[in-house]
């Protein structure tokens, strides 16, 4: 029996073209993910403040947890896709199955860890005893729910993996107009439900979750045929979990050490006010948006290279650097142009403090200056995973954080204000730029090299 070709083949074909069909899928998917707090952030907010604080206590937590769910998705798309590029039908749904046991197992040692830790742990979060309640009252069902955050994310990587990001994006879109629809029937009690208010943002959340697993695992089965039965012997299953560990660890690694930084450098901003922060927090909610088609790049660029490698394809490989920095170059040029000239009037959209105002907008007129080397490293750490090569994408990403952008910002900040640590952000993004360039090319040029002289003689 062999395996679904639903999707078209990413082994021959215009390299740009399937780049492009595969990641316009995923934009409105990865703007459907980004709703997902911002809607439950509105919705809470009209509760008041303490139930508002109470959320933003779990935000920590809640991106540690998601920070597994990608690293593990990362793994299965990487191992997946090299196997599914190679032909070797039997193994890719081995590892479909056997990932998926493995997200199952984290998942409930998530769940029973969390379950058992809920005030220890946010009381060292600084969490005080009044808001304890309305923290469990979220986090109890969020963790009993953990199996549905963890697990559809391994399904929904082993689709993009078969290069089917167009489902995937279908699924992430629905799940989130659901949990628009969800959200204030069971935060407000409407329709006849009962008033769950912050519990049921938490509820609601698991819920549409739910669906995208049973979604996800129905086309995984009965559409693409990627699941085989359980595998119950020890050593096959250990090996399924190496080969999606050795990719997902550093993922995980990778995906926490973004927010800690983050957190690091809210704390220089704040020596400078109140008006500071929220300035580079409207900054850095614009930010995303803007950058949503290096998201989605990145999120297809993976399972595209794992699929050449697979098969061999080494000058794809080599093809596909070149086509992602002419792409990066051109859209981050683009990018930075429209934020100089729109910046001001967006960022009024948040705010009309002058204060607020003038650093938001000084971060949108020089960082995106910098947006062509940030959206190179993400697609470079994306395909080096996809190569399962996993350890210069860490590398890249701690060099980034805790190499360059940290020492820059601290000294930054300390001559030359924020223009300073805005300027060191750009610093970064365009250093880390270069050398993601650099290393990517070298390691597919590489790669080339060994297969040319593996290849026998042709008979003259």
């Amino acid at each position: 029996m062999s395996l679904s070709k639903s999707s078209p083949s990413l082994l021959e074909g215009s390299v740009s073209g399937h780049l492009q069909r595969l990641a316009l899928p995923m934009v409105w998917g990865i703007l459907a993910v980004m709703s997902f707090n911002i809607v439950d952030t509105y919705f809470v907010s009209q509760l008041g403040s303490a139930p508002l604080a109470a959320m933003s206590f779990t935000f920590p937590v809640v991106m540690v947890i998601n920070s597994f769910s990608i690293g593990l998705g990362a793994g299965t798309s990487s191992a997946v896709a090299r196997a599914y590029g190679a032909g070797d039908v039997g193994n890719v749904r081995r590892l479909v199955t056997d990932a998926s046991v493995l997200a199952l197992l984290i998942s409930l040692l998530i769940t029973v860890a969390g379950l058992l830790s809920i005030r220890p742990l946010f009381s060292l979060l600084g969490a005080s005893e009044e808001l304890m309640p309305l923290i469990e009252d979220y986090m109890v069902p969020w963790y009993i729910g953990t199996i549905f955050v963890i697990v559809p994310t391994i399904a929904l990587s082993a689709l993009r993996a078969i290069g089917n990001s167009a489902l995937t994006g279908r699924i992430m879109v629905g799940v989130a107009l659901f949990n628009v629809i969800l959200d204030p029937i069971l935060i407000f009690g409407l329709l006849g439900f009962p008033r769950l208010e912050l519990q049921g943002a938490a509820i609601a959340t698991v819920i549409v979750r739910a669906i995208s697993f049973f979604f996800a695992f129905y086309y995984l089965i009965r559409r693409e045929n990627l699941v085989a039965a359980p595998q119950w012997h020890f050593g096959t299953l250990v090996e399924s979990w190496r080969k999606v560990l050795a990719v997902g660890l550093p993922a995980v690694l990778t995906n926490v050490i973004i927010p800690m930084a983050g957190g690091v450098v809210v704390a220089l901003v704040a020596v400078h006010g109140d008006e500071a922060v929220a300035g580079l927090g409207v900054a850095l909610r614009i930010e995303p948006v803007a950058l949503i088609i290096f998201y989605a790049l990145s999120a297809v660029v993976g399972p595209f290279m794992g699929q050449n490698a697979g098969a061999g394809n080494t000058h794809r490989l080599r093809e596909t650097v070149s086509v992602l920095a002419r792409f990066c170059l051109i859209l981050g040029t683009g990018l930075a142009v429209l934020l100089y000239l729109i910046g001001e009037p967006v960022v009024r959209l948040f705010s009309d403090s002058p204060e607020v105002i003038a650093v938001a907008v000084a971060y949108l007129s020089l960082v995106p200056f910098s947006y062509a080397g940030y959206g190179f490293v993400m697609s470079a750490n994306a395909a080096f995973n996809g190569l399962g090569r996993p350890l210069p994408a860490t590398m890249i990403s701690f060099l980034r954080v805790l190499g360059i952008y940290l020492p820059l910002a601290w000294v930054g900040n300390y001559f030359w204000g924020m223009t300073g640590l805005f300027a060191a952000t750009a610093a970064s993004n365009l250093l880390l730029g270069a050398l993601s360039w650099w290393w990517l090319r070298h390691d597919t040029s590489k790669r080339s090299a060994e297969v040319d002289t593996t290849e026998p003689l042709s008979a003259s």
